[in-house]
């Protein structure tokens, strides 16, 4: 089967980091949502990173997957030491911005939703800036404005990876339960483009 429709699509990039880098700068603007620098270098760093699939999954006996959020937690909760603890908080936190980010539309056939990901890792990420404060006050910070604007920034990412996409029926209900469940500016913002016209009632009623 010819594949020359697909590399059609495909754009060469020189530069990975740069090219989240000016992704992520231009949606964070269009989004009007602000950042300080260092956030938006973390995140950046965290784009690169996970988009070798060995850097987010996971080596097990039974193949490569992706660990359960809850049992992230518990291995940070149970961690040996402080240091142990912080990276597993870390660890949670990055995996549940990325695969919410990226992976979103996914969630609809899924038991678990993208709001659990926002909630696991939002927490993971404050209770690391709380843990950081008074020995790393800088990163602290860093991780603080993740755990408060985590589900901003979900929808960031979700722009990164979908600035290309063309919205079928399926994904208009999709991005109506986003919206529902999260409160997802975007998602208003695309359901309100596509000619629909989300209510406030039909949220406030979840």
């Amino acid at each position: 089967m010819s594949d020359s429709g697909d590399r059609a699509h495909v754009l060469p990039v020189p530069n990975l980091q740069e090219f989240f880098r000016d992704e992520l700068h231009g949606v964070l603007e269009r989004q009007h949502l602000a950042v300080e620098d260092q956030t938006e270098h973390y995140v950046v760093n965290l784009l690169t990173l996970f988009a070798r699939s060995e850097a987010l999954y996971e080596q097990t006996p039974n193949g490569t997957s992706l660990k359960p959020l809850t049992a992230m937690l518990c291995e940070a909760l149970d961690a040996p030491t402080s240091g142990d603890r912080h990276r597993g908080l870390q660890r949670l936190g990055d995996v549940s911005l990325f695969i919410a980010g990226f992976f979103a539309g996914s969630f609809a056939r899924k038991l678990i939703d993208i709001d659990y990901h926002i909630a696991m890792g939002g927490r993971a990420y404050g209770t690391l800036a709380q843990a950081l404060t008074r020995g790393r006050p800088v990163l602290a910070r860093v991780f603080d404005e993740l755990a408060q604007k985590f589900q901003p920034l979900v929808d960031a990412l979700n722009e990164v990876s979908e600035s290309s996409h063309r919205h079928s029926d399926q994904d208009i209900l999709r991005l109506y339960e986003i919206w529902q469940k999260t409160g997802s500016r975007r998602s208003f913002d695309i359901l309100r483009r596509l000619g629909v016209a989300p209510t406030m009632t039909a949220r406030t009623a979840q």
